[in-house]
């Protein structure tokens, strides 16, 4: 019988890997992670375990193109095929969230949300942006309490050989506002000056989710500048992801973590070009038991803005890294040691 994907490290509870980490948090540093780790919400779920939930409790939401749910969906799916729908541009920075509650409660009432119900996500994992996991955070940023995430997205639904239904989603008629209850989760965000103040304190590991080229310098979205924000880790987001598109097990992803030198008591902020990759990595430390912020803004912002960059250029010494930007002084205790 083929297994199923909860079985193995999978069938870990949040409580258990959490644990975990405060082992090893202890083991690397000597001080424990944040108490606020330590909740128990299943956010990576199997096809088995939505079927689970019954229908009027849950809310499962398509991210994939229009036509691709037209022609085949979980039954009883909402189709959300556009994250640029719910930000907007300011000051030429695209990629921001919009934080309006009226705004919120008119886009996602009708389509049954409300702050009692489990929301389940899911895409294609060949997205390049992987925009599940923009919606993902999205939801958690809006200050829903349970959003869980499709292991593997709806390939994964299909080889499960679950029921699969075609055509337009339904609208539900709402009397009054049903999400007027819902605060803002400000610990889930972050922005340039919260980045910028955190390279004198060291407080935070700051982790680029891009491609190593664009890390590198590549500008191939209209960025002005070229480059990462200093002292920023490189991991590309599909590196914490199998080929199928299923999360990889518990020891690769805290492997790879420590490979690069990331610890579970430091809290991450994580960022690409605007917020929607670093959204997946966001979900993947989530998941870990990780304290969390995805930068909205992320290098559509940080490149217009006069805050540091750093440039890795080649020469014969393959450390060599040149830091630009007109508040150098703003840098502080970079990973040479140097001050700019």
């Amino acid at each position: 019988m083929k297994p199923d994907s909860t079985s193995g490290a999978r069938i870990l509870s949040r409580k258990i890997r959490v644990n975990i980490l405060l082992i090893m948090g202890l083991f690397l540093s000597g001080v424990h992670a944040s108490q606020s780790l330590a909740q128990e919400v299943e956010i990576l779920m199997s096809p088995t375990m939505v079927s689970s939930i019954p229908e009027n409790e849950r809310v499962v939401v398509d991210t994939r193109p229009s036509w691709e749910f037209l022609l085949g969906h979980i039954p009883g799916a909402v189709n959300l095929d556009s994250w640029q729908e719910f930000t907007h541009e300011i000051n030429g920075v695209k990629g921001l969230l919009k934080d309006d509650k009226a705004f919120i409660s008119q886009k996602l009432g009708p389509l049954g949300f409300s702050s009692d119900k489990t929301i389940i996500v899911y895409g294609e994992p060949d997205d390049p942006w992987r925009t599940d996991g923009r919606f993902f955070w999205m939801f958690e940023r809006y200050g829903f309490e349970k959003v869980a995430l499709l292991d593997g997205g709806f390939p994964s639904w299909k080889r499960a050989e679950k029921k699969i239904e075609g055509g337009h989603q339904n609208t539900i008629a709402q009397s009054k506002p049903t999400l007027n209850r819902l605060n803002l989760n400000n610990q889930v965000i972050a922005d340039k000056l919260l980045i910028n103040n955190s390279f004198s304190s060291n407080s935070f590991t700051l982790i680029d989710n891009r491609t190593r080229k664009e890390f590198d310098g590549a500008t191939p979205y209209g960025s002005p500048r070229g480059g990462h924000i200093p002292n920023a880790i490189h991991i590309h987001w599909p590196e914490f992801f199998q080929a199928d598109g299923n999360l990889k097990p518990l020891p690769a992803l805290n492997l790879l973590l420590k490979q690069n030198g990331i610890r579970p008591d430091r809290e991450v902020i994580v960022y690409c070009t605007g917020g929607v990759r670093s959204a997946m990595a966001y979900f993947v430390f989530r998941y870990l038991g990780y304290k969390v912020r995805n930068y909205d803004g992320s290098w559509w912002d940080w490149s217009r803005s006069s805050f540091p960059v750093e440039v890795w250029q080649k020469s014969s010494n393959p450390n060599q890294r040149t830091v630009t930007g007109d508040e150098k002084h703003a840098l502080r205790g970079g990973v040479d040691g140097r001050v700019y």
